[in-house]
């Protein structure tokens, strides 16, 4: 009997996506083998302990414990230069540690785009110390000042004057500090861009980028913070608006030096056309996946799990029905005591599932200082209206208590 193939997963001690591609390798009869900065509910499965800070050091130790396997997976952000180290080590299929590099970085996917010639807002690099007020003029009002590591639009603010630009770049200079990001880390402010907001998801291949899912967002903000809420799947826009979205996607990643594996990229479409904001080197977050399944019941993590072993993509059709999901921001700092109005929310017409994930009794933060939703509630139809409609319907019946 052959054996099945064996997976490296790594798996940072503060991620949603842990459970859903363990799911995804049993169901896939894959050998998996994890390794992880922190305790994880794995039951008796054991964990090689690493740290994401200590590429050098914890390559050593995977490649002493691990023993063969056919692919290094990064089931999250924290993980993903760590997981490019280790399989350069292997030889097996990764993206270059710099590209990948790059890729967590805003202020460096500005530079490799400019000089390829992306498409992307105007922006200037403000060095730590550096006042935002003179990059921000040179930019134009409205622009959006942003944190370079953090995702999830934490530390991003728009401004629409200097005196607001100023306050902008001291508030997310405390994020950042509450965050224990380096002091020296610049600050980006870009252009502000009109226009609709659309996600792109795939996984590449030799370059080529296999779509996954294209979620519109129509419920995205204009600042000054701006929470991602609703996401639908397939895109509503026109094809002669998303052919060359997806190219200049595929020429974003290609342009950081990206060739394999999954990509989040997040674009912009205005008058000058689409607009890169920005792309990860991973799969949709959160536990937005759960929103799609494709051909034959797979699920993302399926087919991010298939991508890195070289199978082939069953997903260039997109999911098989319509379908989106809500994350659910938090509406003020406090003490989480209750989310109410689950069942009601639940009983909506489309609604497949609602999953709160932060413990009740937890402080939150709502944006720009805080780095994680409520929860999620998922749905699908026989349309893009219609699963937006039932999401923001189900979102209407709960009730966030926060002391």
């Amino acid at each position: 009997m052959t054996a099945p193939p064996r997976v490296l997963l790594l798996v940072p001690a503060r991620t949603y996506r842990a459970a859903d591609f363990l799911i995804a390798a049993r169901r896939m009869h894959l050998d998996l083998v994890v390794a992880s900065d922190g305790a994880l509910p794995l039951g008796d499965r054991p964990v090689i302990p690493v740290s994401p800070a200590d590429p050098d050091t914890s390559t050593r130790r995977i490649l002493a414990r691990a023993g063969p396997v056919d692919a290094v997976v990064a089931a999250d952000t924290p993980m993903l230069v760590l997981a490019a180290t280790v399989a350069a080590r292997m030889g097996l299929p990764h993206n270059p540690v710099d590209a990948v590099r790059a890729a967590t970085d805003k202020a460096a996917q500005r530079r490799h785009w400019a000089t390829a010639g992306v498409p992307q807002p105007s922006f200037r690099i403000v060095p730590a110390g550096a006042c935002v007020r003179q990059a921000a003029e040179a930019v134009g009002f409205p622009c959006v000042v942003k944190a370079v590591s953090l995702s999830a639009s934490q530390g991003v603010l728009r401004a629409d004057d200097p005196a607001a630009a100023v306050r902008a770049g001291d508030r997310i200079r405390q994020v950042l500090d509450k965050a224990e990001r380096p002091a020296e880390e610049p600050l980006l402010v870009e252009e502000y861009l009109p226009g609709p907001e659309l996600s792109i998801d795939g996984v590449l291949a030799a370059g080529d980028l296999t779509v996954t899912a294209v979620f519109d967002k129509p419920a995205i903000p204009d600042g000054p913070t701006f929470e991602e809420t609703l996401l639908v799947s397939p895109s509503r826009l026109a094809a002669e608006t998303l052919t060359p979205a997806v190219g200049t996607a595929v020429g974003a990643a290609r342009a950081l030096g990206l060739a394999v594996g999954p990509v989040h990229a997040e674009l912009r479409v205005g008058d000058r056309g689409p607009a890169m904001l920005e792309l990860a080197p991973r799969s949709i977050g959160g536990l937005c996946s759960r929103a799609l399944r494709f051909p034959g019941g797979a699920s993302l993590e399926e087919i991010v799990l298939a991508n890195a072993l070289g199978r082939p993509v069953p997903a260039a059709t997109g999911p098989v029905q319509p379908c989106g999901v809500f994350m659910l921001p938090v509406p003020r700092p406090g003490v989480l005591r209750a989310v109410e109005g689950r069942a009601a929310a639940l009983a909506v017409p489309g609604i497949t599932g609602l999953t709160i994930t932060v413990p009740l009794g937890q402080r939150v933060r709502p944006l720009p200082d805080g780095d994680r939703y409520l929860g999620f509630i998922f749905a699908a139809g026989d349309s893009g209206p219609e699963v937006e409609h039932a999401l923001t319907a189900a979102s209407e019946r709960l009730r966030v208590i926060i002391d």
